[in-house]
């Protein structure tokens, strides 16, 4: 009795040269259809590893991590300079699903950089911000701006100490003028200081110390007059 056996079926052809079209492992340089080129490792068809992608528009530079075709990892992204060409480093830390996410340095310009915490491409967590007029913040960060508890330290060695919000002092607070010997201690509403008490603070030491002491304050109850102004101040704060 003839035996009959049924036909392999065969796969179309274009499954076969997509299967080989597939990227896997490392590969030379890719070019996408915008321009940009891609040297470095793949998985299922996406940039996933160590590689390296040079963007067509602005000439911009990431070396480091992928992950599923985003960067994912450690990075570092570099851009050319205007006048010169030649590449400046522009942010190096760690990245998640393409944005900037956990510790990185970002360089603003030649003076000026953050050294700290990201989320979501926004500074945010604790960090270090040193401005290119010689000023340093350090601190809280939220949205991209100073929130919470922070230092601000002027150039000229005067500082704050207290409470941020928005990018500005808003709060309890500590002024040190260290080059005049007082200390500011008091209430600040959107970058002014609206009541508080002065005191001289290292004035033997300073290098220009006011021209008399601050005298003895003749007030019956100055601690209750400010406690008042201050719950004033507050109250008017959170009415807003």
């Amino acid at each position: 009795m003839p035996i009959f056996k049924c036909p392999q079926k065969s796969e179309p052809l274009w499954k076969e040269w997509d299967q080989k079209a597939q990227k896997n492992g490392l590969r030379h340089q890719v070019f996408a259809v915008n321009g940009d080129h891609y040297v470095g490792e793949w998985k299922d068809n996406m940039k996933h590893g160590k590689g390296t992608q040079v963007c067509k528009k602005d000439g911009a530079i990431y070396e480091g991590d992928w992950k599923s075709g985003k960067r994912d990892g450690y990075g570092t992204l570099s851009l050319p300079d205007q006048e010169t060409g030649k590449y400046k480093r522009v942010y190096s830390g760690w990245w998640k699903g393409d944005k900037k996410c956990g510790y990185g340095i970002q360089f603003f310009g030649p003076k000026e950089y953050y050294e700290g915490d990201w989320c979501g491409n926004q500074r945010s967590g604790w960090g270090r911000m040193y401005y290119s007029n010689g000023d340093i913040y350090e601190g809280q960060w939220h949205n991209d701006k100073p929130e919470g508890e922070g230092m601000l330290r002027l150039k000229n060695g005067n500082r704050y100490e207290g409470n941020w919000q928005r990018g500005v002092k808003n709060g309890s607070g500590r002024f040190f003028h260290l080059d005049h010997g007082q200390l500011f201690e008091g209430f600040w509403v959107d970058n002014v200081a609206k009541c508080g008490t002065m005191i001289d603070f290292g004035r033997d030491e300073a290098p220009q110390p006011t021209q008399f002491p601050i005298p003895e304050v003749k007030i019956l109850d100055p601690d209750g007059v400010l406690e008042e102004a201050l719950a004033m101040f507050k109250k008017t704060k959170e009415g807003d």
